[in-house]
């Protein structure tokens, strides 16, 4: 899923043309069925433990990921490649809340730590992703290294200027993965009741308005800078006239970092103030954005890996606050605060998108660092300790 936004820049200047706003919707849709999906997925989780959900997930991704770039290339229409491509975030949905459970639930000391450890697993796939593509979409369009493969079956896709064809191979890898989600999994057991016998039962937990009122205000304001900008990286510097390959290492470092900011943040959140955390990184991420746009090779990148780390650093801080209010459905809290920060992200591209397209990608990005510092400003309204289970 990562390779999308890469893949989407390099047809809409090769096989599809696309404008800023095509590349928007097509990215915020796939976010927002993934994103609509995963509380449904979530409550599943919490019953089952969700073996039957993470493996055929992934396998999803894969599969509509093939299909829509198939029909890029064969139809050159830009609805028929979009239906599958947004039909993958229903995978997206089905994997995430299975993965936060058993992360939460395998230490719950350690809670944020291991849901850091989560997520890099999870920005690592990121970065490699559209690093790897920009780099196999170099290598397959360069005429003295061209390889082209020809599947049988499959229309001779060689007769276009480009070619996909290595990248599209890439989604065989997928199935050793599925195999073994399928089998390893674990088997969530129905809890136990913690009331004693006899006893009366504890009261319900009134669930905490405010709190949630102002996550979500958060994460809303944040949505513009971590997802939904890293989404126009890949145009933004190849209007620089950077290659794919370097548009796509770039965007790769972007998430890269965010997941190793992940860790530090986790350790730290385990030991001091959860929102003091997530306060300042997101405030010191805003100078990152605003010269994004305005600065050229080295330091361009340094920049990005500095955005990145700060703003994407606090992702899993966000889902623990959300198990933390809702501890006796963690598959649920998980699902919804997920699947609400994709949403918010695709809202995001879509807005930076329609914008872009008005008055530039250079002021937008100026607009995402001042969105950037309300968000973190808002984290200090947050509860500066969240109950937990």
């Amino acid at each position: 899923m990562a390779m999308g936004v890469v893949l989407l820049t390099f047809l809409s200047g090769t096989i599809l043309p696309m404008t800023n706003t095509q590349i928007g919707f097509a990215v915020s849709a796939q976010a927002l069925a993934g994103a609509l999906s995963q509380p449904f997925f979530g409550l599943r989780a919490d019953r089952t433990g969700g073996r039957n959900l993470g493996g055929p997930g992934v396998a999803w991704v894969a599969a509509m990921f093939s299909l829509a770039l198939l029909l890029a290339v064969v139809t050159h229409n830009y609805v028929l490649m979009l239906i599958p491509f947004v039909l993958q975030g229903l995978g997206s949905g089905a994997f995430h809340p299975v993965g936060a459970l058993h992360a939460a639930e395998s230490d719950r000391r350690r809670s944020a730590s291991n849901m850091s450890y989560f997520f890099l697993a999870g920005q690592i796939g990121l970065a490699v992703g559209p690093t790897l593509a920009g780099l196999l979409l170099d290598v397959a369009n360069l005429d003295a290294l061209a390889l082209y493969v020809r599947l049988p079956g499959l229309p001779d896709l060689t007769a276009y200027r480009a070619t996909i064809l290595p990248v599209l191979l890439l989604a065989l890898l997928a199935i050793p993965p599925v195999l073994w989600l399928i089998r390893s999994i674990p088997v969530r057991q129905p809890a136990a009741s913690a009331t004693p016998a006899g006893s009366a039962a504890a009261p319900a937990r009134a669930f905490p308005v405010l709190p949630f009122t102002i996550l979500a205000l958060m994460v809303a304001l944040r949505a513009l800078s971590q997802p939904g900008s890293v989404n126009f990286i890949p145009a933004l510097f190849q209007a620089k006239g950077w290659t794919p390959a370097e548009y796509g290492f770039i965007t790769g470092m972007f998430w890269l970092a965010a997941g190793i900011a992940g860790v530090i943040c986790g350790y730290l959140a385990d030991r001091y103030d959860q929102r003091a955390i997530i306060t300042w990184t997101m405030v010191a991420s805003a100078p990152a954005f605003y010269l994004l746009p305005v600065v050229d090779g080295v330091p361009a990148l340094v920049l990005a890996i500095a955005a990145g780390g700060l703003s994407g650093g606090t992702h899993s801080l966000l889902v623990v606050l959300a198990q933390q209010l809702i501890p006796r459905s963690k598959g649920f809290a998980s699902g919804a605060i997920l699947g609400y920060i994709f949403a918010t992200g695709a809202l995001g591209s879509l807005i930076i998108g329609s914008i872009s397209d008005r008055i530039g990608l250079e002021a937008t990005f100026h607009l995402v660092a001042v969105t950037a510092v309300i968000s973190g400003l808002m984290g200090l309204l947050l509860p500066k300790t969240a109950p937990r289970s």
